[in-house]
């Protein structure tokens, strides 16, 4: 593992909440954070209302495509966050888990997602708080 911190960010498709949430976490740490996303049911693409929301920030998600969540990705991960996907990750001693309660965005517009998105976004900026890594935007 290497110095700097890992965070890995799971929902049930990983097509909307995780991806933006990985997105966010790139944007603003660059590569002083390894940056993971997964679904414990990986749906079929992207959410086109997350990927122009978030391109509405400047952030383009439309090439990522939704992973399938693995026993090596938790291990790998120093944080765990959850979004909706119950007890499907698994649980190693030493890694910090949280869960993220946030409005699913599968099936809504754009106008639906955009306060996901923010909220998203502000959650981001509070983890980098916590693991001490300036934003970088």
């Amino acid at each position: 593992m290497s110095d700097k911190p890992s965070v890995l960010f799971v929902c049930v498709h990983n097509a909307g909440r995780s991806q933006m949430a990985a997105a966010w976490l790139t944007h603003l740490a660059g590569d002083r954070v390894e940056v993971r996303s997964a679904g414990s049911h990986p749906g079929a693409g992207v959410n086109p209302a997350a990927v122009e929301a978030m391109a509405e920030v400047g952030i383009d998600i439309s090439a990522e495509v939704p992973k399938i969540l693995t026993v090596d990705a938790v291990k790998e991960s120093d944080v765990c966050i959850t979004m909706g996907c119950g007890d499907t990750c698994p649980v190693f001693p030493g890694k910090r888990y949280l869960d993220w309660q946030l409005e699913d965005p599968a099936g809504q517009g754009v106008d639906g997602v955009r306060p996901i998105r923010d909220e998203i976004e502000r959650r981001v900026r509070g983890l980098l708080d916590d693991l001490g890594v300036a934003a970088q935007h």
